[in-house]
């Protein structure tokens, strides 16, 4: 398997003098198998590049698979300069995570209107399908494509891709899902001793892989006013690859303010962090140009989700009950949600309890202050009910600190998304964590 690197920034292109090594375009890898599968991951502006190499060594027509990991601009703005697309006999498959407002071909179409691009998606001459994708395993050619949903504010999704003896997974646009890494009391470097069930989820799915492509857009000090933004510092993804036996580390969109001597620090500490760790493990910065064919080993391990029967967003109507006791913010919630979701309210936890007694629901979305019973007690409550023992628990709140974290962990919360958050932030979390949720 051979994989190049064609764009490594994030957010916007940056060309210029201080961007010379690593790079200015926004993101886009090239995967090649040896039987000749062509994957590209994501199709920032390093699409534009890649595709010139890819017509000057054309000998037969070029059958391209793009795998997106979500629709934000930086990761679609190169399409309309991908000219494999204007050939008629190639084809081009693209896919998406389902689950976004917007099909791929609409939003896909949306930037090449004719008030912003002269040619539009329906006057291309190849053949272009479209295929939205849920969690879990997918054949894309001859390749072994496993997808799990990231913590980003768009639907997003990460891809393990398994050919050739070799496993690479591309993990952008993600942050951690809790502030605090690991259990207090455990040893640290260990999956199992990862706090938040995402984090460890997130671990599992890079476990043993050759290499591992990651967001590292932030310095540690620069996330703390980045939270909920989408993205992470450093030393996340350094940890967990250490703990999930990854082999090599490339930390990819870098930010558009970071020059070739900011990126070469981060590169510096990352590498330091990792000989820490005593894992064999190489971490580099990516830059465009990097390439490596990746040698097959005797028994790769391949990804097997522990939610294989857990039907997807689209195969399903999931039921949530929200909690909360403003009406105004009660209001706002059911409406973000019920769009996708069938969505029952309670004004108060012992209206909830109530509820209960019925019809469990396959989710719970509940604000932690309340002036009856907060949601710390409420969860209690439900935790100690075998019937709802397991129910999935997405606690609003304003606290942000590790140790009310934790607390809210032990007494049996799912997860959180701290005030103010946006509405897609919301619906993403939610969407998250009930990709998380075993089939019942």
């Amino acid at each position: 398997m051979r994989v190049r690197f064609w764009g490594t920034r994030g957010s916007i292109a940056t060309p210029g003098p201080g961007t010379t090594h690593f790079g200015g375009n926004t993101s886009c890898v090239e995967i090649t198998t040896d039987a000749g599968d062509l994957l590209v991951l994501d199709c920032g502006t390093g699409a534009h590049p890649l595709a010139t190499a890819l017509m000057a060594r054309a000998r037969k027509p070029i059958h391209a698979n793009i795998l997106l990991g979500h629709t934000h601009w930086d990761h679609i703005q190169g399409f309309p300069f991908f000219s494999p697309a204007f050939v008629k006999g190639n084809t081009v498959a693209i896919h998406g995570p389902e689950g976004s407002h917007g099909s791929l071909h609409k939003v896909l179409a949306g930037q090449m209107e004719f008030t912003y691009f002269p040619v539009e998606l329906n006057q291309l001459p190849a053949a272009i399908t479209y295929h939205d994708l849920a969690e879990g395993i997918h054949t894309i050619g001859n390749v072994r494509v496993a997808a799990q949903f990231l913590n980003h504010p768009a639907q997003t999704l990460g891809y393990r891709i398994e050919a050739d003896g070799a496993v690479v997974v591309y993990l952008v646009d993600h942050e951690p899902f809790s502030s605090e890494l690991w259990r207090a009391g455990e040893q640290p470097g260990r999956i199992e001793s990862i706090l938040h069930d995402g984090d460890r989820r997130h671990a599992r799915f890079m476990a043993d892989a050759d290499l591992v492509i990651h967001d590292a857009q932030y310095t540690r000090e620069e996330y703390e006013a980045k939270k909920t933004w989408g993205h992470s510092s450093y030393d996340y993804p350094v940890q967990l690859a250490a703990a999930a036996g990854v082999r090599r580390l490339a930390l990819t969109h870098h930010d558009p303010s970071h020059d070739d001597g900011f990126v070469a620090e981060i590169e510096a500490q990352a590498r330091a962090l990792a000989a820490t760790l005593g894992k064999e493990i190489e971490v580099f910065c990516a830059y465009e140009g990097w390439e490596m064919n990746i040698e097959p080993r005797a028994a790769p391990r391949s990804f097997v989700t522990s939610e294989a029967s857990q039907p997807s967003a689209a195969q399903r109507s999931f039921e949530i009950l929200v909690v909360d006791d403003d009406p105004d913010t009660l209001a706002l919630i059911v409406r973000a949600l019920e769009a996708d979701y069938t969505v029952t309210q309670a004004s108060s936890g012992a209206q909830a309890l109530q509820m209960l007694t019925g019809s469990i629901p396959d989710m719970m979305v509940v604000d932690y202050k309340m002036a009856e019973m907060d949601g710390m007690t409420l969860v209690r409550t439900l935790r100690a009910q075998p019937k709802t023992e397991h129910l999935p628990v997405l606690m609003l709140t304003g606290m942000a600190d590790e140790a009310s974290t934790r607390a809210g962990f032990d007494a049996g919360v799912t997860d959180y998304v701290t005030k103010p958050f946006s509405i897609p932030q919301l619906t993403a979390r939610v969407h998250a964590c009930l990709a998380r949720m075993p089939a019942r």
